[in-house]
């Protein structure tokens, strides 16, 4: 996701953000291999229950960052959405 962050200090910024509690979340060593550097449009959270909070907090934190979804990205997100209905997002925009 911080590719898309335009300078090394917002680089910087992001990689430490503690100002919000979605930006860094603790996972397996196994999950973050798996993950890697993928968006939601081609990895989810390997349990099915994890997808909801997932895809919140994906969403939660492009609308901090100000970051764009790319259509497959969106597309990903709005199907597996389907499955969680009534799931609020709450998001804050980083000011910078």
């Amino acid at each position: 996701m911080n590719d898309k962050l335009k300078s090394q200090r917002e680089r910087e910024e992001y990689a430490n953000d503690l100002g919000d509690h979605r930006s860094l979340i603790a996972v397996s060593a196994k999950t973050d291999l798996s993950k890697a550097d993928q968006d939601s449009s081609t990895w989810m959270p390997p349990f099915e229950g994890d997808r909801c909070d997932h895809i919140a907090d994906w969403i939660a934190v492009k609308v901090r960052w100000q970051l764009a979804i790319d259509p497959s990205e969106e597309a990903a997100l709005a199907e597996n959405a389907t499955r969680c209905p009534n799931a609020p997002v709450k998001a804050c925009v980083k000011v910078k």
